[in-house]
């Protein structure tokens, strides 16, 4: 019963957060939303941000796990761009976006939040990283990106969208379409000759290269 309760709360600050805001999630609402008595999100959580804490994990955890067999069928960009536009009509829908922004919004000033909101994300960031792994690993483009980076670009630019979206249809829409010409780009290397993707992949490497260095600091006076 207990875990119940707690899952009802948790269920119930997220519910609340997409009806009322960050601003709004008092005790009361929560425990209206959940469908229990407030003294419970004391008797379980010990106060209001310590629910929210543990609703944004459970949230994040749920969402990973709802979708994490259809992340594992993923065998391309094109296929990972087509996942995305699922994922960004099904979470808009489920209010799950709406959450995520008043949990960005909380964490701003809330460092406890801000932390449980990073833990969150770093879950979808973590699962992204496992596709980029496995659809990159045979592209000329594998041993030159840091992949560990890109999964956080990926899960950061998502996350960006969807809320971009909330204000601007037509540009989100735009921004997608970009992607999918990127993605393009990505796919016309795998139809290339072994000998011209050696040659792609050399020229990527001087060009992702570091500069020389033009400290002269550590060189010797002249005459």
């Amino acid at each position: 019963m207990t875990d119940g309760t707690r899952s009802k709360l948790m269920a119930g600050a997220l519910t609340t957060l997409v009806e009322h805001g960050i601003a709004g999630a008092s005790a009361r609402t929560i425990a209206a939303a959940a469908g229990v008595n407030q003294a419970l999100v004391f008797y379980h959580f010990g106060t209001v941000d310590e629910l929210l804490v543990a609703a944004c994990r459970h949230g994040a955890e749920q969402r990973v796990a709802a979708h994490r067999e259809r992340l594992d069928e993923v065998r391309s960009i094109r296929e990972l761009l087509d996942l995305s536009r699922e994922l960004r009509a099904g979470e808009r829908a489920g209010g799950h976006v709406a959450a995520l922004a008043q949990l960005l919004a909380g964490a701003q000033t809330h460092q406890r939040l801000a932390t449980a909101t990073a833990a969150g994300l770093a879950l979808w960031t973590d699962e992204i990283e496992e596709v980029l792994l496995r659809v990159l690993g045979e592209t000329p483009l594998a041993g030159l990106v840091d992949i560990a980076g890109l999964a956080k670009a990926v899960s950061a630019a998502f996350v960006g969208l969807q809320l971009y979206e909330g204000v601007d249809v037509a540009g989100a829409d735009a921004a997608f379409g970009a992607l999918e010409q990127l993605v393009g780009l990505v796919a016309a290397f795998d139809e290339l000759g072994p000998v011209t993707a050696r040659t792609i992949r050399s020229r990527l490497r001087r060009t992702a290269a570091p500069a020389p260095s033009t400290d002269r600091s550590d060189r010797p006076a002249g005459p």
